[in-house]
């Protein structure tokens, strides 16, 4: 069919939703398909010198994902199992789905095909994916996969990150193993007819590599896997453009997973979840066996940390105090001869902890500190 017949008011309503880690080339795909003719909602955020060519993320979702993920507890990078029961516990709340489907249907009026992309995204796919189904859209998925050790490296140099690489390594874990079960849990539910008809299967794995040396076979597969209408029929000048932004030198951080010098465990479950995760994004890889490969390797890290949480209760225990002492050490000082100020209840000083402490310290632990001095989490 000549693609200038298709009217595309015609097309039926749907969302790409880009997932996976920050610095894995979300942002690359997103603008690509804002090339391509579908609409990243306004506005956007602003290019900068970590992003030179444009991040495709609408400046909403950032800003309802940062108010989410502090209302839950969780870090964009998190590395925590329980991280997920957090934010799946906020994604279920009809007021969060209201809104979200409402935005979601005022950019419908600019385009039935809209692409929504932020690193924190992966955090609230059930979320998204409620609310696209409530517009009458069918959600699709396409998730990025870069090598953790460059993942890792980019994050370090371009975000500052001084946590260290065992913790990016494993919050990568963290954050590929669970987003790949929520997607194919979405693609189950689509392809069984739960949430209305679905073209094709509802998601895709992509190469930041693939991408940067074919983007327009790799788009082009996306596009038909997906059935994304606007890719389907894109005209000669959006592909001169693509062209155009793309560049092969964005891919500026490049080592190895030798390189992070990882402790063994953690090193052999991130080579073996890469190793299956690309699988994903080889035609016909998205398979049973490799599921139950994936389900395993999940399994196998929330153990690893929960024996690493175990096992570092002390280093918690120290920083506790630690912050203690220069909590005090910062206290005013009273006027001359006034009685000293009462100290603060054990469950106001553990409130006044910073944030990156508190969700180091294991629910257990905290549950039983609060219980010790009588206060329970409101």
């Amino acid at each position: 069919m000549d693609p200038s017949a298709v009217d595309p008011t015609d097309y039926p309503r749907k969302v790409l939703f880009v997932a996976g880690a920050g610095r894995s080339g979300t942002s690359t795909m997103a603008g690509l398909m804002q090339i391509l003719g579908l609409h990243v909602p306004q506005p956007e955020v602003a290019a900068d010198e970590t992003n030179p060519k444009g991040f495709g993320e609408p400046a909403w979702a950032v800003e309802h994902h940062d108010r989410l993920l502090k209302e839950a507890g969780v870090q964009v990078s998190d590395s925590r199992p329980d991280a997920w029961f957090e934010t799946g516990r906020v994604s279920t709340r009809e007021k969060e789905r209201i809104t979200t489907a409402e935005w979601l249907e005022s950019h419908f009026a600019v385009s039935s095909e809209l692409v929504v992309k932020d690193p924190r995204l992966a955090w609230f796919l059930s979320l998204w994916r409620v609310a696209a189904v409530r517009t009458g859209a069918t959600p699709v998925f396409a998730t990025m996969l870069r090598p953790p050790a460059e993942v890792v490296g980019s994050k370090q140099t371009y975000y500052k990150n001084r946590l260290g690489s065992a913790h990016l390594a494993a919050s990568w874990l963290n954050m590929l193993l669970h987003t790949e079960r929520a997607t194919r849990a979405s693609a189950e539910a689509g392809a069984a007819g739960a949430d209305g008809p679905v073209d094709g299967s509802a998601r895709v794995f992509v190469r930041y590599g693939d991408l940067l040396d074919d983007w327009t076979r790799t788009c082009m597969h996306a596009g038909e896997t997906l059935g994304l209408q606007h890719v389907l029929h894109a005209r000669s000048e959006q592909i001169r453009d693509g062209h155009r932004f793309v560049d092969p030198s964005l891919r500026r951080v490049t080592q190895s997973l030798e390189d992070l010098g990882l402790p063994k465990r953690l090193h052999d479950l991130t080579a073996d979840t890469w190793a299956e995760l690309n699988k994903l994004a080889d035609p016909g890889g998205d398979t049973p066996e490799v599921h139950r490969t994936l389900d395993q390797l999940r399994e196998a890290y929330v153990e690893l940390y929960e024996e690493s949480e175990a096992i570092s209760r002390s280093s918690v225990v120290a920083a506790e105090q630690r912050v203690r002492r220069e909590l005090k050490g910062r206290a005013p000082a009273g006027r001359p001869g006034a009685s000293p100020a009462p100290a603060a209840p054990a469950g106001d000083l553990a409130d006044r902890l910073p944030h990156g402490l508190r969700a180091a310290i294991p629910p257990s632990v905290r549950r039983g500190l609060r219980k010790a001095v009588g206060k329970t989490r409101s």
